[in-house]
């Protein structure tokens, strides 16, 4: 790495700290006892600051040395059957988690076969929504006392704010992608 893409990785890391901390260049400068310009220089990559400098411009901002310099790791976007988490229920249905991260995320992804005749247990009412998309087979939706069907390419989209549950009444396998927000399994 030359240093000139250092100083643009710093001064990246800079702009992003200052803008979070909803601090104008002036302000950021006034706190320093730097100027504006050396400030815009610096975010643009175009100037060095020495370690002092920077070691007081990092405390401003609210964080610590290591924290700064730490390569942030990419969050891992592409999952596949190594990350998969699969529970058999009671009758044999497989839910299986697809997302390992999701109880941290706004969504929850499910891949769900539902056999024959069998039900998923059905669900208390709780804050959030809930999609599903058929790829085969079909389901009996139910919410509240409706009842509805999806079958294989069709999608189905409800609140959660009444006791709600999955069926196939079919005699073949139903199998879907079920996504709930928040994350509530």
């Amino acid at each position: 790495m030359d240093m000139s893409s250092v100083n643009e990785s710093i001064g990246l890391k800079i702009r992003n700290l200052r803008q979070q901390n909803g601090l104008t260049q002036q302000e950021l400068a006034d706190r320093t006892e730097l100027t504006k310009g050396f400030i815009s220089q610096l975010e643009n990559g175009q100037v060095s600051p020495s370690v002092v400098t920077l070691l007081d411009l990092i405390e401003c901002l609210g964080t610590t040395p290591d924290k700064f310099f730490k390569e942030e790791k990419q969050t891992e976007i592409v999952f596949g059957e190594k990350d998969y988490f699969d529970k058999y229920d009671e009758a044999g249905n497989l839910i299986q988690w697809v997302v390992p991260t999701a109880q941290g995320n706004q969504m929850e992804p499910l891949h769900v076969v539902i056999l024959p005749k069998q039900a998923l247990k059905p669900d208390r009412p709780h804050a959030g929504e809930e999609f599903g998309y058929v790829i085969r087979g079909s389901v009996t939706v139910t919410v509240g006392e409706d009842r509805f069907t999806a079958n294989a390419g069709e999608s189905f989209y409800y609140q959660t704010n009444m006791v709600h549950a999955l069926e196939n009444a079919g005699d073949d396998e139903a199998e879907l992608i079920w996504v709930s927000t928040p994350p509530n399994f």
